[in-house]
């Protein structure tokens, strides 16, 4: 089900039939690196991983990570949306892009449409996105869409740092 759509992207819901892109995307170097290894490692982890995770949540709260793809051939090309971690407080937006779709604009696109999907559609006031520290394109993908850094996180155990960054509408 189409949920968005920009200039040059479609973002849809995502179902069972992505996993083989999903598990392509989450065994990225740069998935690896910044957001962590999930273990998934198969066609049916992937499945059970989107089952339980991004359609969950758009059944539970009206929203959820989002496949974008190319208007142009409906090309998968990342996910972006919005996510509520039991983690935080806020709503959190996040993206991640195949390395070949990097530098592109695509990333900002998306995140800017699901940013003011969240605001106007969704009604949240507020809405955060964490980063790791080191993830200069990251961060300047969000302080381009208007999120500004507010403080550092311990979300894990393993002692690391988390940048927040937060908007407000």
């Amino acid at each position: 089900m189409k949920v968005l759509d920009t200039e040059r992207l479609i973002l849809r819901t995502l179902h069972e039939d992505d996993a083989e892109f999903y598990l392509r995307l989450v065994n990225q170097p740069s998935w690896l690196r910044f957001i962590g290894d999930r273990g998934i490692r198969t066609l049916e982890a992937a499945r059970a991983a989107l089952l339980s995770g991004p359609i969950a949540a758009q059944e539970r709260y009206g929203f959820s990570f989002y496949m974008t793809e190319l208007k142009d051939g409906a090309q998968p090309i990342g996910i972006c949306g919005l996510i509520k971690r039991e983690t935080l407080p806020d709503v959190d937006i996040g993206y991640a892009f195949l390395p070949e779709f990097w530098g592109k604009g695509y990333a900002f696109e998306a995140a800017s449409a699901v940013l003011e999907y969240g605001n106007r559609t969704c009604g949240l006031q507020r809405i955060v996105a964490i980063t790791a520290p080191d993830n200069h394109q990251s961060i300047k993908v969000l302080e381009k869409i208007g999120l500004r850094f507010e403080k550092m996180l311990q979300l894990k155990d393993d002692g690391s740092e988390t940048k927040l960054f937060a908007s407000q509408f």
